[in-house]
């Protein structure tokens, strides 16, 4: 079977994630009311103080997954990605924090048929868990624009930590053209029997990899 990359955030509920979350104004508003842990949100409210609160464009950031299937290449993404990032002095160091958050049922193909068996009970049963989450918990730098990117990815009512290859891209001397401040790009493989996803096997391998391009731009108070 040939591999097959699908655009992804991230991205990716604590167990059950039936929470629903809405944007209500303030800063890292659907992460709130025990979504993440209130200390990551904290250091994101420190870095909004700071002046170093990027905010997900998500017209034109792109998360989504690919798997590999009886069909051929499966590549897939999510049209509704939502989060930020805290980068610690202008350089994503240890002190720095990423939250996304998907919605699942945001779910984008060319073919429905595919669409409704990926949505479906079979394998990402978006009704039950209608969110994908990941927050970052460490980053370890490779050179000056690599790195490894760790932390935990929230799916299908299952956590598990996991761990993205990333390319880091500060955007100098911002003009009108400019779409963003900071570029991320990630990918990850993972293990869908890990988040509980046995189904459909015969049709579908178990390996599944997610990718994402985040571009974000500096969180500016109105």
């Amino acid at each position: 079977m040939r591999a097959f990359t699908l655009l992804l955030l991230i991205t990716f509920s604590f167990p059950a994630f039936t929470l629903q979350v809405a944007d209500d104004g303030r800063i890292c508003a659907p992460f709130r009311g025990g979504v993440v842990d209130p200390a990551v949100i904290e250091k994101m409210l420190k870095a909004d103080r700071e002046g170093r609160l990027f905010r997900i464009q998500a017209k034109n950031s792109k998360v989504g997954f690919c798997v590999d299937s009886s069909v051929g290449r499966i590549e897939a993404r999510f049209r509704d990605v939502q989060g930020g990032l805290a980068l610690h002095r202008k350089v994503w160091g240890n002190g720095s924090q990423m939250l996304v958050m998907v919605d699942a049922n945001s779910l984008k193909m060319n073919k429905r048929y595919l669409k409704d068996m990926l949505t479906g009970e079979q394998f990402l049963d978006t009704y039950s868990y209608p969110k994908i989450l990941f927050v970052s918990t460490h980053l370890q730098w490779l050179n000056h624009k690599k790195a490894i990117l760790k932390g935990i990815l929230t799916m299908h009512g299952v956590s598990r930590p996991v761990h993205f290859d990333v390319n880091l891209t500060l955007v100098p001397n911002r003009n009108p053209q400019a779409t963003a401040d900071v570029i991320v790009t990630a990918s990850a493989f993972i293990k869908r029997a890990d988040f509980n996803i046995h189904s459909l096997s015969f049709l579908v391998n178990d390996t599944i990899e997610l990718c994402m391009r985040i571009e974000a731009t500096l969180f500016k108070k109105q």
